[in-house]
């Protein structure tokens, strides 16, 4: 099959980027209750007992992939993709797109979540962006990832962030029953040494999240210029909500290329800073680095957390 060129590649990726635009403005009320909680409650099991869903954000983000999977299957079946999921779990990325009428359009989406930061307002705690190791220089790799990562035409993320519900509304050892959907005698008093709390409906259950906000960005324009954790080679996103929205990462006006090189470069690219070697580590000393201070001006700052 031919290769598209340039063109032919923008045209595709902003037909991609538009469609998805519109899809994540209609997802709210796919999760949400009048009040704004999710409509996710918890788990239930046979005698009808829903036990509380815990805080904690991986268990968050696999129950609202799951929540969300049908709403992007109809999706990709009204504009003629078709779905890969990532192989194994720590692959990249969570889904692939894959166009019906041309293999060679494919596009990469990770879904990342992420809360309101309670002390810091207009914040995120923040999230990954995939890796910056072997897959991500080598863009013909099949390691860790499900295509190459030089066949996506575009690398983007669905996000979604959320409010944490205030920790004294939740106990996350409750179990509960609930009395509209209790047609059974015989629903046990306790689990063991638990005791199960009696409601009358769902609703009355708090939800462990509320205010729903989506968006949909190519990831290199959420990248921040730091890793997103310690201990593996993730890329770091902004946190500040505003910018976040706009895709205003700090290489959104440098460009892809910038944000592609330094962080191929990340920690392996060492410089002499004021007559001692430094490995780089910021996009300010790879900036200096490539002999291109000027463009120091295109640099877009992150702005600071200001406590609530």
């Amino acid at each position: 099959m031919a290769k598209l060129n340039n063109s032919k590649r923008e045209e595709a990726k902003r037909t991609f980027s538009s469609a998805m635009q519109s899809f994540v403005c209609r997802l709210t009320e796919h999760v949400s209750a009048e009040d704004g909680g999710w409509t996710v409650k918890g788990f239930i099991d046979i005698y009808k007992n829903i036990y509380t869903i815990s805080s904690d954000t991986k268990i968050i983000s696999k129950i609202l992939e799951i929540h969300l999977f049908p709403q992007i299957l109809q999706f990709a079946e009204e504009n003629k993709y078709s779905i890969v999921l990532a192989e194994s779990q720590n692959w990249y990325p969570d889904l692939s797109f894959v166009s019906q009428e041309d293999f060679s359009i494919k596009f990469a989406l990770d879904i990342k979540t992420t809360y309101r930061d309670p002390d810091f307002s207009g914040h995120v705690n923040g999230f990954t962006l995939g890796s910056h190791g072997t897959y991500f220089k080598d863009r013909t790799s099949t390691k860790n990832i499900q295509f190459p990562y030089g066949e996506y035409l575009g690398h983007f993320c669905l996000g979604i962030i959320y409010t944490r519900a205030d920790g004294k509304d939740l106990d996350e050892t409750e179990i509960i029953n609930v009395k509209e959907l209790d047609d059974e005698a015989n629903v046990p008093q306790r689990i063991g040494q638990r005791k199960i709390t009696k409601v009358e409906s769902l609703r009355s259950i708090t939800s462990v999240i509320k205010d729903f906000q989506f968006f949909v960005c190519e990831k290199w324009r959420l990248a921040s210029d730091h890793q997103g954790s310690h201990n593996t080679a993730n890329i770091g996103s902004i946190t500040f909500i505003e910018d976040i929205l706009k895709g205003n990462g700090v290489f959104a006006k440098l460009g892809e290329d910038w944000f592609d090189e330094y962080w191929m470069n990340y920690g392996l690219t060492t410089m002499k800073k004021k007559g001692k070697t430094v490995t780089i580590k910021r996009i300010e000393d790879f900036i200096d680095f490539k002999g291109g201070k000027k463009l120091k001006n295109l640099i877009v700052p992150v702005v600071t957390k200001r406590k609530s």
